[in-house]
């Protein structure tokens, strides 16, 4: 929870930092890059707190298990960031119309 939190905060303060000539692209280049860092920060804590060595004992030893089950658990709590990321976004476009 204090990750999605954290993320959200992040995708906040890049949609109100970015540039609005990058337009969509750049939009989804930010939440890309957004989404594969909290994919790193997710996969270096562990399963659960637990050390990388034991996370791994548990998916048998497969670094793309476990790698795919950190995809898989932040893909769904990825609405929360994007909504962050793009409502300043939407806010500064209108504005600029």
């Amino acid at each position: 929870m204090i990750l999605t939190l954290v993320a959200s905060i992040l995708g906040f303060i890049a949609g109100a930092v970015m540039p609005l000539r990058w337009g969509v692209v750049g939009l989804i280049g930010v939440a890309a890059g957004l989404f594969v860092i909290q994919v790193g920060v997710r996969t270096a804590m562990g399963f659960e707190g637990t050390s990388i060595e034991e996370s791994l004992l548990l998916f048998n030893g497969s670094w793309t298990a476990f790698v795919g089950f950190n995809v898989q658990l932040t893909q769904r709590a990825f609405a929360l960031p994007l909504l962050a990321l793009a409502i300043p976004l939407v806010f500064r476009y209108a504005r600029r119309v």
